[in-house]
């Protein structure tokens, strides 16, 4: 089975997605990123994704790091390059027919050239589906998994719990009627 890599344009996918771009409209660029690196750490998880999200350096200039952030690699790229070209670079250097290779932006040309590459491309309002839809299913697996989980731990059959019940309500109608 391949191994998946997918590649975020993080300011696009900012600028893309309507609670992150209300971010950015106020001027608080490390609140959308934190919760973009949030929404992405757990799409990763859910999904058995390695992600790597790419920041320009034209917003943080002079920073260029590489770190583990909510297990996702962060990259800020160096002062003058951009995240486009980061992303083609590192497109270039991973393809492997062990690894499948996806990009994340809404950037047709940036689109185009990964595709080129051999990377698959995903647009910011695909993504944004896609992480909703993972999110979603992770909250029924959950309810599904407590409630069935519930059942599963009890000791008692069905229809001893029926039995349990009735005689529950049998009880409490005895109780009622004693007090008259």
């Amino acid at each position: 089975m391949k191994r998946r890599l997918l590649i975020v344009d993080g300011y696009n996918i900012i600028g893309a997605w309507p609670t992150l771009a209300n971010y950015q409209k106020k001027n608080q660029l490390e609140e959308a990123r934190d919760e973009l690196l949030f929404r992405l750490s757990e799409y990763a998880k859910l999904t058995e994704t390695a992600i790597v999200v790419v920041f320009d350096a034209q917003f943080v200039p002079g920073i260029e790091q590489v770190y583990d952030q909510y297990q996702l690699s962060v990259v800020y790229t160096k002062e003058g390059e951009t995240a486009d070209s980061y992303i083609e670079r590192t497109v270039r250097e991973c393809l492997s027919p062990l690894l499948l290779i996806t990009v994340a932006t809404s950037d047709l040309a940036e689109q185009w050239l990964v595709f080129q590459q051999g990377a698959l491309r995903k647009s910011a309002r695909e993504l944004y589906k896609d992480v909703a839809e993972a999110h979603e299913r992770a909250v029924l697996e959950s309810r599904d998994y407590r409630k069935h989980g519930v059942k599963r731990h009890s000791p008692w059959r069905a229809d001893q719990l029926l039995q349990l019940k009735d005689l529950l309500h049998d009880l409490s109608q005895e109780d009622g009627s004693s007090k008259e």
